[in-house]
């Protein structure tokens, strides 16, 4: 069995140390399709190609995917020329926070931006580019997921708080470009505990520029907590052979009780 860690503080903090093991199915052929071992994904091979589509011409972003979004610090993937500025009352709010605290840590979504340390699944059904829903489906912590309304539906006027919010999509040439609102309070943007209110509005480009990359840009609007918004870009990385283990942080999550001071220490 092949397995893959990750290990960090922030890792630490959020489970015991989770493999992350993958078989390439025994019968691989059925489990591909009509591709079967032809599948170069199966062989848990990147291919030297372009970006996939889907029979009617939608780029396809579907598979298992790692990375695409902050963990550690979010200010890692501002964009050059772009800042953050924390309004007084969410700066108070990032001061006080400690690590022990954090709701990724405590087996809870990371809402959005953040991503876990864990990989995640993108599903497009039939018909594809005209699908009513498509799904963020994660790995980590409580099996949680999203739901991408594609068909030209508006948010509600008074979305109820979520962890990952009310999301719309659309197609903007080969990019996929995703609208979330309706978030609540509690998730934090990274393991350092940077705040966002209930104003927050996030936007989200999805770009896959080669077969093994998802490009992510996306700009986050707070006038709750940040002065002026600001764009962050990450790259997810294909995932072949992998699939979606399960796992229930619940059950590892033993070293939160070890966190003590700041976020990041």
């Amino acid at each position: 069995m092949r397995s893959r860690f990750v290990f960090g503080a922030w890792l630490v903090a959020s489970c015991a140390p989770h493999a992350l093991a993958q078989n390439v199915p025994a019968d691989a052929t059925a489990a591909a399709g009509s591709g079967g071992l032809n599948n170069p994904e199966i062989r848990g091979e990147v291919p030297d190609a372009p970006p996939p589509r889907l029979p009617d011409g939608t780029p396809d972003l579907s598979g298992v995917w790692a990375g695409g979004g902050p963990i550690g610090d979010i200010r890692e993937g501002l964009l050059p020329g772009e800042e953050m500025t924390l309004l007084p009352e969410a700066q108070a709010i990032l001061d006080s926070r400690l690590s022990a605290e954090d709701p990724e840590a405590n087996c809870l979504p990371t809402g959005v931006p953040r991503i876990a340390p864990y990989p995640w699944r993108i599903v497009q059904t039939p018909p594809y580019g005209k699908a009513e829903v498509l799904y963020f489906l994660f790995e980590g912590n409580i099996h949680s997921f999203r739901q991408i309304f594609m068909d030209g539906r508006e948010h509600p006027e008074d979305p109820d708080p979520t962890w990952y919010g009310h999301s719309v999509g659309r197609w903007d040439g080969d990019t996929l470009v995703i609208d979330t609102v309706g978030f609540n309070e509690l998730f934090w943007f990274d393991f350092l505990g940077h705040p966002h209110s209930e104003q927050l509005q996030v936007i989200e480009r999805y770009t896959r520029t080669s077969y093994g990359v998802l490009e992510n840009v996306t700009t986050i609007i707070d006038p709750g907590a940040y002065a002026k918004p600001f764009t962050i870009r990450y790259e997810a990385t294909l995932r072949p052979g992998w699939d979606l283990m399960e796992y229930i942080c619940n059950e590892n999550n033993q070293d939160v009780e070890h966190l003590r001071g700041p976020p990041g220490l």
